[in-house]
């Protein structure tokens, strides 16, 4: 068995028994004790598990930095999946963007697009994309203001959402897993996410790398609700294949 496809299988079985030791994975995959540390060192580098003495155990929920931290994490990457979002979005078309460092970056390219409609709940996006020489119409939704992610969250940013209809719905996440799909580590931003999701014809999921085989607290949607996931380099091969069975495109 090649070693990312043994890493794939060890990171399930860690996921779902809650923890495992080098001894009984070496057992079972028939490898050395050596060969599973390094497998392990691998996984917990990139975030899929968390490696403990002897062995290894389920990865926390993944947890979100201040706005200002999050922008200046992994900027290469933003800046990747906003040039591939960028042709997915014809001139004239209607669009949801969400709140997020990743949906900011992707607006800077699409401001250029012409003529068009955005409805975001998201305040430095509306001023990015109104400031753009595709001379876009935005639409700012209201609600309760949260300074810092300058967005608006809460019921009547729901309600606001449900009078519209878009072609896409642009939706960053914290996070992604086969079994379980989409999730976000706010609430509140799970809830806008869902409902720009339900008002639209297409879902794209924008995501860097990092964010794939890791788990937050609030679902946003099933892997199979998502169109097409944009993200800056390709996923693992079990994670490949998990959105190919969902119908997933991926950019």
């Amino acid at each position: 068995m090649k070693p990312k496809h043994r890493q794939a299988h060890i990171a399930e079985l860690v996921s779902q028994r809650g923890e495992a030791s080098v001894d009984a994975l070496a057992q079972q995959f028939g490898v050395s004790a050596e060969t599973i540390r390094r497998d392990l060192s691998q996984l917990a580098e990139g975030g899929v598990i968390q490696k403990v003495h002897g062995g290894a155990r389920r990865s926390p929920l993944i947890a979100e930095g201040s706005f200002s931290e999050r922008m200046a994490e992994n900027a290469g990457a933003k800046e990747e999946i906003a040039r591939k979002l960028a042709p997915l979005i014809e001139p004239g078309d209607t669009l949801f963007i969400d709140t997020g460092s990743t949906t900011l970056a992707c607006a800077h390219q699409l401001a250029a697009v012409p003529e068009l409609t955005v409805i975001t709940n998201s305040v430095r996006i509306a001023h990015v994309m109104s400031s753009g020489e595709g001379r876009p119409k935005v639409l700012l939704l209201g609600g309760e203001f949260r300074n810092d992610n300058a967005e608006t969250v809460g019921p009547t940013t729901i309600e606001q959402i449900r009078g519209f209809q878009a072609d896409h719905a642009v939706i960053t996440v914290a996070a992604l897993d086969a079994s379980v799909g989409a999730m976000d580590a706010e609430l509140d931003e799970a809830h806008v996410a869902r409902a720009m999701i339900e008002c639209a014809h297409r879902l794209i999921v924008v995501a860097d790398a990092r964010k794939m085989e890791r788990k937050a607290a609030f679902r946003v949607c099933r892997l199979d609700e998502i169109d097409v996931l944009v993200s800056d380099t390709a996923p693992s091969p079990a994670f490949r294949a998990a959105l190919g069975e969902a119908d997933v495109e991926f950019r």
